[in-house]
């Protein structure tokens, strides 16, 4: 078992809870209480899992030598030396064809969105990451996608709102990381990430600023738009404002106060408030949706 340990890390499967957004169209569709699309949203997840991960192989053989100068990814798998190259190869390849397979199987649309969601990674990788904000927003748009994809699973339909926040979000998210990227590596940044050495910290908190402003707008709007409106006779989803507030701020607290924000996911699994508020924010959302 030890020495599958190597290969599983590659694969990175602590970073899958990003994936998640792909079953919101069960909640936000009311779709919840269906068994066969619970089952075909379970599997779009799944297959987005396998996606993400073999992206996170191909990202991680193109930027070994780089990652081998960062303090901590030269303890990943494949800059260390404990994965092979080839074999990290034949990982990535393996892993995105059977979730394609999978996601062509259950919706045509599920399987194109999948496409292009693997594709623009595959052009991340090789070209975009070293484009100044089309690199943190091509990251957002894989947010997007992955919203999409667990909407076509279950042919719902989501509003254009929670798309905006969800891009919103995810530039939050992408600006936070570049930061802690810069202080993490200070001098060693633009050798690390040549990408990096077109963001300053200044620059960078005008953005977090803006994405942090946006984002809470959108959502308040939402909270208030027909879409939101339609499953309830009364105004109450507003009452989902506060959690969504607090996690913003939280998180910003993360980013200034404790100096972290480097990897959101390893943010959200630790930082028990900002988790636990998550896990309230979504039993409201489900309580609002079920009252009639």
């Amino acid at each position: 078992m030890k020495s599958l340990r190597p290969y599983i890390r590659a694969c990175r499967p602590t970073q899958w809870v990003k994936n998640s957004i792909v079953l919101a169209g069960l909640i936000f569709a009311v779709e919840f209480n269906d068994p066969t699309k619970i089952a075909k949203a379970l599997v779009a997840f799944l297959a987005f899992c396998f996606l993400s991960s073999a992206v996170y192989l191909l990202n991680d053989i193109h930027d070994i030598e780089s990652d081998r100068e960062h303090p901590k990814k030269r303890n990943r798998p494949i800059a260390s030396g404990q994965v092979p190259v080839p074999t990290a190869t034949v990982m990535s390849i393996v892993l995105a064809i059977v979730a394609l397979t999978a996601s062509f199987i259950i919706a045509i649309k599920l399987g194109i969105v999948a496409s292009v969601y693997l594709a623009m990674n595959y052009c991340y990788s090789y070209g975009l990451k070293r484009v100044v904000i089309v690199d943190v927003m091509t990251i957002a748009i894989g947010f997007v996608l992955r919203a999409l994809a667990g909407v076509y699973a279950i042919d719902a339909s989501i509003s254009s709102w929670l798309l905006i926040c969800t891009i919103l979000l995810a530039l939050f998210l992408g600006f936070s990381k570049r930061r802690h990227e810069v202080i993490l590596l200070d001098s060693l940044a633009s050798s690390h990430r040549k990408i990096l050495d077109h963001y300053s910290l200044p620059f960078l908190d005008q953005m977090i600023s803006v994405t942090t402003a946006s984002t809470l707008v959108a959502y308040i709007l939402y909270t208030m738009s027909a879409d939101a409106q339609h499953f309830h006779q009364e105004q109450r989803f507003e009452l989902t404002i506060p959690f969504v507030v607090y996690g913003i701020f939280r998180y910003l607290y993360i980013v200034y106060h404790k100096s972290e924000g480097g990897s959101p996911t390893e943010s959200l699994l630790t930082d028990r408030p900002l988790l636990l508020n998550i896990g309230l924010w979504l039993v409201t959302v489900i309580i609002l949706f079920l009252i009639p």
